[in-house]
């Protein structure tokens, strides 16, 4: 019989030995390192189960107030610091299982194997593991059960928060100095700036509503949702404990398709109730319970970016959206269209019910709603979106600019100034400014 080849030789004791024998300390390599996929588990789990909470499960956190869930709202007072403890943690566990794969491989293959073949086997086995049981389907499970697995890991994540204390915060004021540098780095261009190049790059003989859409998309990226929200004012929205006739007549006279739905006051919205999943019961008895067919209320901080919302309107299918303010309370509400009508202009359907939130008096005077937001003010007068950013603070209506500047509700006929600007209070009551007289290219 010829002499086995040179390549298959290595694999010879193997065959003849068959598994080799496992010793004492190799055994306990195996289980720590079992012991530290499971840790690896659970903090790469916890990654995605505090990041993918949302204001309704903080909401429910605050409410409750238990051992738990006063843990989870620490740990997500300060995100960048229990971000960085996930990571560092994370990275060790995972350097110290391979660590002991090299010692666990050492201690099972005695025999003479070739080295690159061990080194290959090491890598396979290892990165399968970690990948499977470490990353995949922990973060499968957390996505889940986000509020289980963030309660389950509350107490730990708080350990290893003061464990990595010095590492973390290295890590987090490493990466706010990174991100500093960069953002002087890029180009500070304002919207003038933009706006200026498209003036000059644009054909004279281009259509001017295609020249609007371009400083719509221009702008688009740079506007806030407190910007384009409906206050909560003027929001139509009903009690949960509202009787099926009554709905159906606030459904009737509002002409919506979706209509939020809050218990005892609006800042506790319950959900939106979509119309077209109450058409299959509008010939029930007047005492039939709708409150079961309300979906999950969607909510959006007042200070994220429109762009950014359009974006998670696309992924969610949903097209509405409850705006709150840093307190948690309602400021309003965002829908699609609103969105879209940043870039494309006014978008009205044969439901519409044509509102003008001003007159023209002539070619510089106007009178405007007080709720009139300052984006449209600025478009139809042909301002300059920037013009009242010096005096606006966190005014988003013309009325809230009234009162920035006056720091009170101004008494009917008042007259207040700014640059070429001249407001009169038409209308006004105890509570708000209603109706505005303007007239432009006033010096006075």
């Amino acid at each position: 019989m010829q002499d086995t080849p040179d390549a298959y030789s290595c694999l010879l004791p193997l065959l003849n030995t068959g598994f080799p024998s496992v010793s004492l300390e190799t055994f306990f390599g195996i289980a720590a390192m079992l012991l530290l996929l499971f840790f690896s588990a659970m903090v790469s789990g916890s990654e995605i189960a505090y990041f993918s909470l949302t204001h309704n499960h903080i909401e429910n956190f605050k409410k409750q107030q238990g051992p738990a869930d006063k843990k989870i709202l620490s740990l997500l007072e300060r995100p960048n610091r229990l971000l960085a403890t996930i990571l560092i943690a994370n990275n060790v566990i995972n350097i110290a299982i391979i660590v002991l794969s090299t010692i666990v491989f050492r201690g099972v293959y005695e025999i003479q194997l070739h080295p690159v073949l061990v080194f290959l086997i090491q890598v396979a086995l290892v990165t399968f593991l970690i990948l499977l049981f470490a990353e995949v389907l922990p973060k499968v499970y957390a996505s889940r059960y986000p509020e289980q697995f963030s309660a389950t890991m509350s107490g730990p994540l708080l350990i290893l928060r003061r464990v990595f204390q010095p590492l973390s915060s290295l890590l987090v004021k490493t990466t706010r100095i990174i991100d500093n540098r960069m953002e002087k780095k890029r180009p500070n261009l304002s919207m003038d700036d933009l706006s200026h190049a498209l003036d000059i790059t644009v054909d004279d003989s281009a259509d001017e509503e295609d020249k609007k859409l371009l400083r719509g998309i221009i702008r688009f990226g740079n506007t806030y949702v407190r910007e384009i929200m409906k206050s909560r004012v003027d929001v139509v929205a009903v009690e949960y404990n509202t009787s099926f006739r009554e709905l159906i007549g606030v459904i009737r006279e509002a002409g919506f398709s979706r209509i939020p739905v809050y218990r005892e006051n609006f800042d506790n919205v319950a959900g939106v109730l979509y119309i077209k999943d109450l058409l299959p019961h509008l010939e029930k008895e007047k005492d039939f319970e709708w409150q079961p067919l309300l979906r999950d209320a969607f909510f959006v901080p007042e200070s994220k970016r429109i762009n950014d919302l359009l974006k998670e309107f696309q992924e969610k299918k949903i097209h509405l959206a409850i705006v709150v303010d840093e307190y948690g309370g309602t400021s309003g509400l965002v829908t699609l269209e609103d969105i879209l009508e940043e870039i494309v202009g006014e978008i009205n359907d044969e439901f519409d019910i044509e509102q003008s939130i001003y007159s023209k008096i002539d070619a510089n005077t106007f009178v405007f709603e007080g709720k009139t937001l300052l984006k449209d003010f600025c478009k139809i007068v042909g301002a300059e979106d920037d013009v009242f950013n010096d005096i606006k603070g966190e005014a988003d209506t013309l009325a809230g600019l009234i009162l920035e500047m006056k720091q009170e509700i101004p008494y009917k006929g008042a007259k207040i100034n700014y640059r070429n600007f001249e407001f009169e209070i038409e209308a006004v009551d105890k509570r708000r400014i209603k109706r505005i007289k303007v007239k432009t290219g006033h010096h006075g």
